[in-house]
């Protein structure tokens, strides 16, 4: 297998994050594999989503149905809907990561970020960390395992209506 190179990992954050930003959730829900998921942890530096309590940690279905519910015509809670942007820092690959495994097709990249959603007169400020463990398909590359680390995890939160 042919390594990946940098600037097309990096490009595939961009292009991921864009998608999101303009509400374009099934080709964004496609960029995971069958076994991805979602994860944004409650703690600082918690290490293990399943024996500790976060604020997401979702499977591809668990994420279909929260487009569908983001998606449908009776979501009323999204009347007007709900709108978001993403301020990337230039995302880092993360060669020394213990997940990440070139050779054969598994990478890592960090990037730090300033999220906003919005909902009529209400706007939200996040600030935090995306690490994305990627994995080279046949399909090109695909989302293994995306981690949010808000700076404040440990905050009381009002509903988080989209993806950051």
């Amino acid at each position: 297998m042919t390594a990946i190179a940098n600037a097309a990992l990096i490009d595939f954050v961009y292009r991921e994050a864009r998608l999101l930003d303009e509400l374009d959730f099934e080709p964004w829900l496609d960029l995971f594999t069958e076994d991805g998921h979602y994860w944004m942890p409650l703690a600082r530096d918690q290490q293990d989503a399943r024996l500790h309590a976060s604020l997401m940690y979702e499977d591809k279905l668990l994420l279909r149905v929260r487009v569908e519910r983001l998606t449908g015509q009776r979501t009323f809670s999204q009347q007007p809907k709900s709108r978001c942007h993403h301020l990337l820092q230039q995302p880092t690959v993360e060669h020394d990561h213990p997940a990440a495994d070139p050779d054969n097709g598994r990478y890592v990249v960090r990037t730090a970020f300033h999220y906003v959603e919005t909902r009529l007169d209400s706007q939200t400020l996040f600030a935090g960390w995306a690490t994305h463990h990627l994995v080279a398909t046949s399909e090109g590359l695909r989302i293994h395992l995306k981690r949010v680390d808000l700076v404040n995890c440990d905050a009381a939160f009002g509903n988080i209506q989209l993806f950051m």
